[in-house]
């Protein structure tokens, strides 16, 4: 059985996601073999809130180049989660 460690990757930082902190609405990367239920157990379990809904997508890798080599970066999952009114707010995002 995995732990809530295990389904959590790590939090997403960019512009769009830390306007979002602001409405209660966190962006974390997950693992590729979770789902909803799973997510929202583990973000329950490790900070302690109230999770209203989860959205899920999968990120495809995309095509990268160097020189004559071609590649792809891996593929991965992301979570959107979005917390009840009355649950508090996850203080890691608050520093930010």
């Amino acid at each position: 059985m995995k732990t809530p460690y295990d389904i959590i990757i790590k939090p997403v930082i960019s512009e769009k996601s830390m306007d979002d902190a602001a409405l209660k609405r966190y962006t974390f990367k997950v693992a590729t073999s979770a789902n909803k239920t799973q997510v929202r157990h583990a973000v329950e379990e490790i900070f302690g809130v109230d999770v209203a809904r989860v959205n899920i997508m999968n990120v495809k890798g995309k095509l990268k180049r160097m020189g004559k080599n071609v590649g792809m970066t891996a593929a991965s999952k992301k979570a959107i989660v979005i917390l009840t009114d009355k649950s508090k707010e996850i203080e890691f995002f608050k520093g930010l």
